[in-house]
């Protein structure tokens, strides 16, 4: 861990230059006049987006290497800051543009960044810090789930002694039947080849002649590998192939993976020294200091009464540190002391001693009160003040009268005497809380899109690429609810909805979500509620447990699939007894008494938005995020990532690129099945002998029905009704004819120009 010290540190220095750059810039920004030209404000905002993101990438890096607890500290207070400034840039560019997809193309170009660099990296520490906590929630929910009969294991088949050696003698004889088979069909093929010969009166061919032969064909052969191998060389050598045994985990990346294993434990102890330092620290400081800060402040106190003699209200003493003044203390600290990077207890008493002062002063504002009380009764009669407080009594009844009218039936508690932990196994029981599958965002493979810019130019609308739909994942939903700072500061989204054709990805990414975050998933869909909670005090009662559970045991995630039934413009006969519109009018209410402190977020998904009402559709969802369907380059790097996933090997015999053009209109679960289906045990086993070919996911792919044009269509038709939508239409037809007119004018002028030279 030592020796890689200096360069965290060299991280954490270089983000925190380039942080303070990019905020003196932002500060000199503000002060200048307006822009106007919405392409150079976008430039400007998306400029700062990119530099944002490359340092909270840096310092992610940093607080995860970082040792020392109380720079870790102060790293995260930076890093939550960094998180909630980019969200602010990213709702300002939603704005500015009227679009959740955004292209960097030409940015990128300038600043000579690789996509990746803008790829918004997951916090380690959402999970690594609350790994045990979660270890024992999913420990519960198994016992539950078992319990209640949801969940069962697999047993496991107990075998005789006597039937286990008569399966292993079967299996002998049918191994050794197969070898004899074998023999005894070369002996039968030799024996043939005899008689043919003799029958025919053939004599075997000259020995030179069959020698010539054969070094000829092996001659060929070398050859050919030969050539082959000059090949891979060069193709290895433009960076076209990857280098053998590429996949392969090499020496160094184990020992990195060991050494930061050691440093996370390093970390754990080293903080938890830290916290028993802090109260240690805090209680010596208080028998030390305790009566001489007490006196201290009440000689300042009483010093103010008599120069200015307040009546009421009280000085601050605290000092207040700013970020920088924090980060700077450690910019010229001399740690030649501190080799392990264990805590500083100079920099735990001045906060101690913060703190020490601050609670002694309640105390010492306590007796000035009673001291000033006594000399106002020296001064005033004892009615008046008497008098005074009946007064502020009553104001202060009706004051709680009024508030307890306001408390809607949202905030009232229905469960008062239950436990969390009864909450949590009744839902589970009832199977409103599922457990979210083990899948990470970065499993949702998907490529840049290279030519964003360039077709917005030419006033074309690009369709988003996968990568896209995976930086609004991680912006709305993975970062607001891993760090409570974050989502109580940065923009609030309470409700996300995930639009588009079935098998791109929709409930994965909702699992997605659960899975960075450590968050609870509760399952809300009109098939999976129906029959559950009966009546309006029951619908009240589910809502009111789901969202109590949510809020206790946050980051929550609350799930309805297929939420277009819940919205239903006309409900199907069929559907009629399920109730799919229980939620519709109740819902809403439950989101607006969440507050920013709360974070718990609602996802739907849908395959069909246009069956839905469409304005309390999108009341209720505020973030509208259309999936597409997977472009070229994602196609490409999709059939890779599942084939290698599942088992498969990637030769030169496998043509990735005709996949991926063939397959054009396929989404990546028709991909998926794909290989699922021809990658049986059977075939993995058989790899080594039969490389695998692109013919062979021909016949499964055929057999599945793609996203056809027309679909298409009407998902884009219908997102051009959402209010982001119209916002964007309105705002490009706005812009042409901004556009039209600046060329009727600079027609007008050529035309009033060529008179004047006919004139002259």
């Amino acid at each position: 861990i030592t020796p890689s010290r200096e360069g965290e540190e060299k991280v954490w220095t270089d983000a925190q230059e380039a942080l303070n750059i990019l905020l003196q810039r932002e500060r000199e920004d503000k002060s200048l006049k307006p822009e106007q030209d919405r392409v150079t404000t976008f430039k400007t905002l998306a400029t700062s987006y990119i530099k944002y993101v490359q340092i909270f990438r840096n310092l992610e890096t940093a607080y995860d290497q970082i040792v020392h607890p109380q720079k870790r500290l102060v790293i995260r207070q930076v890093l939550e800051g960094v998180m909630g400034r980019i969200l602010e840039l990213k709702n300002d560019m939603v704005t500015l543009e009227n679009s959740e997809y955004h292209y960097f193309d030409d940015i990128l170009q300038d600043l000579k960044l690789p996509p990746e660099h803008i790829e918004i990296p997951i916090p380690r520490y959402f999970i690594k810090e609350k790994l045990k906590a979660l270890q024992e929630r999913e420990k519960f929910l198994t016992q539950i789930l078992f319990h209640a009969g949801l969940q069962t294991q697999k047993p496991v088949k107990s075998m005789a002694f006597e039937e286990a050696i008569k399966t292993i003698q079967v299996a002998e004889r049918a191994r050794q039947g197969r070898l004899r088979a074998t023999f005894m069909k070369q002996i039968y093929l030799e024996e043939k080849r005899e008689r043919q010969a003799k029958l025919q009166g053939r004599t075997g061919p000259n020995p030179d002649d069959a020698a010539t032969c054969i070094q000829k064909i092996w001659r060929g052969y070398i050859q050919c590998k030969k050539t082959e191998k000059i090949g891979e060389e060069e193709m290895i050598f433009l960076g076209m192939c990857p280098p053998p045994h590429f996949q392969t985990a090499s020496t160094s990346l184990l020992h990195a993976r060991e050494v930061n294993a050691l440093r996370g434990e390093v970390q754990e102890r080293h903080e938890q020294e830290y916290q028993k330092a802090l109260v240690y620290i805090k209680d010596r400081l208080k028998e030390m200091e305790g009566l001489d800060i007490k006196e201290t402040l009440q000689d300042q106190i009483r010093q103010c009464f008599i120069e200015f003699g307040e009546t009421n209200g009280f000085f601050n003493f605290s000092p207040l540190f700013s970020f920088f003044r924090i980060t700077a203390i450690w910019k010229n600290r001399d740690e030649g002391w501190n080799f392990p990077q264990e805590r500083d207890p100079e920099l735990i008493k001045e906060e101690k001693r913060e703190e020490v002062e601050e609670e002694i002063r309640v105390q010492v504002d306590e007796l000035m009160r009673q001291e000033l009380k006594n000399l106002k009764l020296v001064v005033d009669k004892e009615k008046s003040d008497e008098q005074k407080k009946g007064k502020k009594s009553e104001k202060v009844r009706a004051k709680k009268g009024k508030t307890r009218k306001k408390n809607s039936r949202t905030d009232k508690d229905l469960t008062p005497n239950r436990t969390i932990d009864s909450l949590y196994k009744e839902l589970a029981e009832q199977g409103l809380l599922i457990r979210a599958k083990t899948v990470n965002l970065s499993d949702y493979v998907g490529e840049y899109s290279y030519l964003g810019t360039a077709l917005r130019q030419v006033d074309v609308e690009p369709m988003p690429s996968l990568s896209d739909v995976r930086q609004l994942i991680a912006l709305y939903g993975i970062l607001p609810l891993g760090s409570q700072a974050v989502h109580e500061k940065a923009p609030l989204v309470k409700a996300m909805l995930l639009a588009g054709p079935a098998g791109v990805g929709k409930k994965m990414l909702v699992h997605a979500i659960c899975t960075e975050t450590g968050a609870n998933l509760f399952d809300l869909s009109a098939s999976n509620i129906a029959g559950k909670y009966p009546g309006k005090n029951g619908l009240q009662m589910m809502l009111h447990m789901v969202f109590k559970v949510a809020k206790l045991l946050q980051p929550s995630v609350l799930w309805i699939g297929d939420t277009e039934k819940t919205f239903y413009k006309k409900v199907p006969k069929a559907e009629k007894e399920m109730d799919p519109k229980r939620l519709q009018k109740i819902l809403p209410k439950f989101l607006k008494a969440l507050k920013a402190e709360d974070r718990v977020l609602l996802v739907g998904t849908t395959e069909r938005p246009f069956d839905a009402d469409l304005r309390p559709f999108c009341k209720v969802y505020q973030k509208i995020i259309l999936i597409p369907r997977p472009d070229y380059a994602s196609r490409f790097v999709l059939w890779k990532h599942i084939i290698l996933q599942n088992g498969g090997i990637l030769t030169k015999s496998l043509n990735i690129s005709c996949l991926a053009k063939l397959s054009d209109g396929f989404t990546q679960g028709h991909i998926l099945q794909a290989v699922q289906t021809v990658l049986s045990e059977r075939r993995i086993l058989q790899m080594t002998k039969k490389p695998l070919r692109a013919v062979e996911f021909m016949t499964s792919l055929a057999r599945q029905d793609p996203v056809y044009k027309e679909e298409e269509e009407t998902f884009k038709a219908w997102y051009a009704k959402t209010p982001l939508g119209k916002a964007r239409i309105k705002a490009l037809a706005e812009s042409e004819e901004a556009g039209k007119e600046k060329g009727k004018g600079k027609a007008k002028g050529k035309k009033e120009a060529s008179k004047d030279k006919k004139k002259k």
